[in-house]
């Protein structure tokens, strides 16, 4: 009988052994998955933000001076609606030994701007998904004052030209 007992606290050390190490493993990954949802869920809000401003026609005074001068339709309020916004790993950034994610942003327009305009309101947007993904992980000091790249604990974030369908 004791030779049982014994038989049974082993079994269940090895046992409470193996579901520990499966609970790190699986927290790790977790972990890596909560960090892309939460810079997904800020590109989303960012992407927001910048469409807020930009098609009411709201602009800091340099872009405004800008604008003016040889872009007066985005000046009048206009309608652009986000069609999709997708993220791909770019493999290991060498520079930051992180992974690199970039963010694409697809788009329409209620109206037919110039390529050139299109390529300001996709700016707008590129910059305020940056930026959001930078508040949310708290890295803005780390980032240039375009926010490009963004960087969290395992990944550095860029965005691709918004592409208007």
């Amino acid at each position: 009988m004791i030779e049982e007992n014994g038989q049974i606290s082993a079994e269940y050390l090895f046992l409470t052994g193996v579901m520990i190490i499966i609970l790190m493993i699986s927290a790790v990954f977790i972990y890596n998955q909560q960090e892309l949802n939460i810079a997904m869920s800020a590109a989303r809000n960012g992407v927001n933000d910048g469409l807020a401003d930009s098609s009411s026609g709201i602009y800091p005074k340099q872009t405004f001076n800008d604008y003016s001068k040889s872009k007066t339709d985005l000046l009048i309020p206009y309608s652009v609606d986000i069609v999709n916004i997708s993220y791909c790993e770019m493999g290991r950034d060498s520079n930051f030994d992180k992974k690199k994610i970039q963010f694409k942003v697809y788009a329409k327009s209620s109206r037919d701007f110039s390529k050139k305009e299109l390529d300001s309101i996709g700016d707008r947007i590129n910059y305020n998904l940056r930026k959001s993904i930078a508040v949310s992980f708290n890295s803005t000091s780390s980032s240039n004052k375009l926010y490009n790249p963004v960087f969290s604990p395992h990944y550095v974030f860029t965005t691709a030209n918004v592409k208007w369908v």
